[in-house]
């Protein structure tokens, strides 16, 4: 999937069904994938600091990042660390169809 396509989808996702953190300076939703080989959730935060991701494998924080450019870098590190968890076409496919 290109990157621009996953930008999209998620940036319409997160519109759709973003929620606010509290006190309406921060805002996010997240998407999750449950496979064989693991659960998958990534979450997208905009606030004062910029977009935020936040990456789970089974529940535990992987990784944080800020920016598109490092979430690319963070799902890059996510396929070596975890083959086979992270399908960006399936995880982005299905996020996608409930928009």
């Amino acid at each position: 999937m290109e990157r621009a396509d996953i930008e999209r989808i998620f940036e319409t996702f997160f519109e759709k069904y973003k929620k606010t953190e509290g006190d309406r300076t921060s805002w996010s939703a997240f998407w999750a994938d449950v496979s064989d080989k693991g659960t998958l959730e990534i979450n997208m935060t905009k606030c004062p600091r910029g977009t935020i991701f936040k990456i789970f494998v089974d529940k535990k924080k992987v990784a944080e990042v800020s920016g598109w450019d490092e979430f690319f870098k963070a799902a890059k590190d996510l396929e070596a660390s975890h083959p086979g968890l992270y399908d960006e076409d399936r995880f982005f496919g299905e996020m996608e169809f409930v928009i």
